[in-house]
């Protein structure tokens, strides 16, 4: 399963949707998601891939392919696989 995938899941099972809906363009809202789906998507993504995503950089993904991008760029490369 690739990062995306792995990200996919965690969003679509906090925001409570079909992972179908999420694409790289999708933003939070545009799945419905609240400020409080966010927050818990961001802990389990850090969680999972045990990275630390800043609020200040968090603050700036225009969509679900920002967060994805930054989450890749963090992940070593063993892990990727």
């Amino acid at each position: 399963m690739t990062i995306e995938e792995q990200i996919r899941d965690i969003v679509a099972r906090i925001a409570r949707v079909d992972k179908s809906i999420i694409t790289r363009e999708s933003t939070f809202k545009d799945i419905k998601a609240d400020s409080l789906d966010v927050v818990q998507a961001l802990v389990a993504v850090e969680e999972l891939f045990e990275i630390e995503i800043p609020d200040e950089v968090a603050q700036k993904f225009q969509n679900f392919g920002d967060f994805v991008s930054y989450v890749e760029s963090k992940v070593p490369q063993t892990e990727k696989v």
